[in-house]
């Protein structure tokens, strides 16, 4: 490029977004890969900067931004400022390359690459400009709309320095579009991968785009085939005006059908061309003006959810269990450290010792840009060594007695290594020495990997005898109560919260704090008020003895321990300070139901139950106080890994330690020193970084197992209030505020459903505070569908009458994945 600040759309690509933005990168390859782009020019980031740089405005928006100075303020530098000459002839030339005929301009920002982030909507565009005047006009427009207060908030929930922000502008040919719209190469709701969807309307695509219009939605095959068909109302037609600019006109409101079946076939082969090209499923924007269909925006789908699991008999089964822990999508850190070195390693460790095999880690949690997208039940594989499985069972359950366990010199080294990782203090470390730490919590997790691979017979063999009894004994239903109630480290733990909510009952000091201070509130008194000294001692008694237990997963070195977050803890105490409801003996009415069977009047087999009861129960007890000893690797690891993060923070990777856990564990590891990288090495990771928390935002509403693949039959819809297009799924209940006007905004409370006429980029802020949102308008393809999506918050869209049929302050629940609102 020489330097220039202009340049042909084809003189860019996918590489080239630093310098013409994602629009023009994006755009630019298409052109080179020859698709049906009208022809256009860049005005690259070096115009933005030089303009920056010769008008003065860079620093002044420097000061401003460091000043925290409104937006309207920020934008005014730009409508104030005056265009190099340099940057208008060149911008002049290339538009005389054009012909001098009508043009859109539209904003290209140099953040969209990001995963996840398509800054949908956040910048400007003008369509039908004419005129050199008006074309350098609308691109001081683009650049000043890289500051509007819409723009700066996405930014801010992107991640991006504001600082580092710079805007680049594509200008073409404008299509004076028959027909217009968007196309998804994948169902952007459900995450099919073998259709496509379409929504058209007539005029240009920005009454699609906008969300102004219920579309035309075409579902297609791959091929071009019409699947479904939902004809549209064409409220508004936004046309090319004669002198320039666009004119809106009322459409009809009658069901009619633009798009014809070759034009449908057409799409659908460009469709799969260009994801093709970029290797992932693509938004696209096309337009039709006569005979011929245009492209003018491809970027990839973001939340787009996985294609939809067909579980077989043994997922179906598994599932259930695995959703229990993985409520919380696991982050890098916690995938390839902690689960794979740790807990698979146990699960595989204990499966392979009866020549059971299963997939690995990334089988199990497929990743897209380096962030899990979902959950894949396993599916367990025998191998030639589990023939001779029965015979090792039964050879360790002899040889290995779960009621003696911790008497095992295994285990009392174990507690010894977990010792040695707690007396460690990584901040006196070196980095590789930090990392060796987390890499010895590792191996310490072996220890009771070893264990539970010893003594795993003496609770499955047990377990599977008692039931053989129960079988002819027509008892087989008490099985699960006759081995509950063992003592466990667990049971002890509740006990011990127990006492401490009985302190808190009896005391009118306690009492009132637990009852009237918030979390945080309520841990500071503890700390500083004397009169609750003897709680405060007790209570750190309690997290010394239990504190390194998870509070939300054990797959999780990344969420905090109850040590951690004592907050926790104290709502514990505080859910425990009610009345208690009679405890219920299960254990022993099923015991006593099962000692009444004649056949145990014979007191060998009495013995023998009673005696099969009780190795079971201690079997159970077993993997319960396994797994709370396992736990206790958790707080040296969480320290050694923060610690790695803290020296990030410090050389200027990361915004906060706990960022770490967006890197992979090889990743850190290979770090010679993180605390003193190379400023491209920084660069490099603070970007990874920045993309893989940009990628788990993108896919916050999206559940790693949907579970309606399991529980389909249970989803009964009634009570349907409103009805739409879904358009960004999950569920939320909330009350309604109906938002008419941009004069009501202020009237939305957080946590509200958000029910309106329509939306446009101006409206997504308030998308961070509602539960849902219910558009009476609009389409998948709208901007508020795709933030929407991108916030994670169910959406449907195109009710018709959401406004007119729901009230404010009305319980409902919205459901985004079925496009249905009912009463909650």
């Amino acid at each position: 490029m020489n330097g220039t600040t202009v340049g042909n759309l084809g003189d860019f690509g996918a590489r080239d977004v630093a310098l013409a933005g994602g629009k023009g990168a994006s755009l630019g390859e298409l052109v080179r890969a020859g698709f049906p782009v009208p022809p256009g020019f860049v005005v690259t980031t070096r115009a933005y900067l030089a303009m920056l740089e010769e008008s003065g405005v860079g620093g002044e928006l420097g000061r401003l931004l460091k000043a925290g100075a409104p937006p309207a303020e920020v934008r005014s530098l730009f409508t104030e400022a005056k265009m190099p000459d340099r940057v208008r002839k060149d911008i002049a030339a290339a538009y005389a390359g054009l012909g001098g005929s009508p043009v859109a301009v539209r904003s290209s920002a140099t953040a969209e690459d990001l995963p996840g982030a398509t800054f949908a909507g956040q910048q400007d565009t003008y369509l039908n400009i004419h005129g050199e005047t008006a074309v350098v006009q609308a691109v001081m427009g683009c650049w000043a709309s890289l500051w509007t207060d819409r723009a700066i908030a996405y930014r801010g929930r992107q991640g991006v320095d504001p600082g580092g922000a710079a805007m680049a502008v594509v200008v073409q040919e404008m299509v004076r579009a028959d027909l217009a719209g968007v196309m998804f190469t994948a169902n952007p709701v459900t995450g099919e991968r073998n259709e496509i969807l379409i929504d058209a309307s007539p005029g240009l695509g920005e009454a699609v785009v906008a969300g102004e219009v219920i579309p035309e939605r075409y579902v297609l095959d791959r091929a071009g085939g019409i699947r479904a068909f939902r004809p549209g109302r064409h409220e508004v037609v936004i046309r090319a005006g004669t002198e320039g600019g666009t004119q809106r006109s009322v459409g009809a409101g009658e069901p009619v059908r633009g798009l014809g079946s070759g034009q449908a076939a057409e799409l659908a082969r460009l469709a799969v061309g260009v994801q093709d090209h970029f290797g992932r499923p693509q938004d696209i924007e096309w337009a039709i003006a006569g005979r011929r269909i245009f492209l003018v925006q491809a970027r990839p789908i973001t939340a787009l959810p996985p294609q939809p699991l067909r579980l077989n008999p043994i997922q179906r089964l598994l599932a259930p269990f695995l959703l229990e822990m993985f409520q919380v999508r696991p982050y890098p850190l916690d995938v390839s450290g902690w689960m794979q070195r740790g807990i698979l390693a146990m699960l595989h460790g204990i499966a392979g010792s009866v020549g059971v095999s299963f997939p690995p880690v990334e089988k199990l949690l497929p990743e897209e840009d380096g962030v899990v997208v979902r959950l894949v039940p396993p599916v367990p594989r025998p191998t030639l060594r589990t023939l001779a499985a029965p015979l090792a069972l039964i050879r360790r359950a002899r040889r290995y007695d779960p009621s003696r366990w911790t008497l095992d010199s295994r285990f009392t080294a174990f507690l010894d290594n977990v010792s040695r990782l707690a007396a460690q203090d990584p901040r006196t470390l070196s980095w590789q020495g930090v990392v060796s730490l987390a890499t010895e919590a590792f191996t310490t997790m072996r220890g009771i990997t070893e264990l539970r691979i010893s003594y795993f017979p003496g609770i499955l063999l047990p377990q599977l005898e008692l039931r053989l009894l129960l079988l002819p004994l027509g008892k087989l239903k008490l099985a699960p109560a006759l081995i509950a109630g063992a003592e466990t480290r667990t049971s002890q733990a509740n006990t011990a919260l127990g006492n401490l909510a009985d302190q808190v009952r009896t005391s009118p000091a306690l009492k009132q704090a637990f009852s009237s201070l918030a979390p945080g509130e309520l841990l500071a008194a503890l700390e500083h008020q004397q009169e609750f000294a003897g709680f405060r001692s007790a209570f750190d008694g309690f997290l010394s003895e239990y504190g390194h237990r998870e509070t939300v997963s054990v797959l999780l070195s990344s969420a905090p321990t109850w040590s951690d977050a004592p907050e926790v803890v104290l709502g514990l105490i505080t859910s425990m300070m009610g009345d208690r409801p009679p405890v219920r003996d299960q254990t022993g009415e099923a015991l006593a139901d099962l000692m009444r069977h004649p056949a145990l009047r014979v007191a060998v087999l009495r013995r023998h139950v009673l005696s099969t009861v009780q190795a079971a129960k201690t079997g159970m007890a077993f993997r319960e106080d396994s797994h709370f000893h396992a736990t206790k690797v958790l707080p040296p690891l969480r320290r050694a890994l923060l610690e790695l993060g803290r020296r990030l923070v410090i050389a200027g990777v990361l915004a906060d330690p706990q960022e770490v856990n967006h890197l992979r564990f090889e990743e850190l590891a290979a770090m010679p020193d993180g605390g003193a990288l190379p400023p491209d090495d920084r660069e490099r990771y603070r970007r990874l970084v920045l993309a893989r928390a940009a990628k788990r935002r993108e896919l916050e509403g999206i559940p790693l197992l949907d579970p309606v693949s399991l529980f389909a039959d249970s989803r009964r819809p009634h009570g349907v209030l409103a009805s739409g297009m879904p358009a960004s799924r999950g569920q939320a209940t909330g009350t309604v505020r109906v938002i008419r006007s941009p004069e009501e905004f202020g009237l939305l409370r957080s946590g509200e459903i958000l029910v309106c006429p329509y939306t446009n980029p101006s409206w997504t802020p308030l998308f961070q505070r509602a539960a849902a949102v219910v558009v009476d308008l609009g389409g998948a393809g709208s901007h508020a569908a795709i933030v929407a999506r991108e916030y994670g918050i169910p959406a449907v869209m195109g009710t018709g009458n959401g406004t007119s049929t729901l009230a404010d302050g009305q319980a409902v629940m919205v459901d985004g994945s079925t496009g249905r609102v009912t009463a909650a």
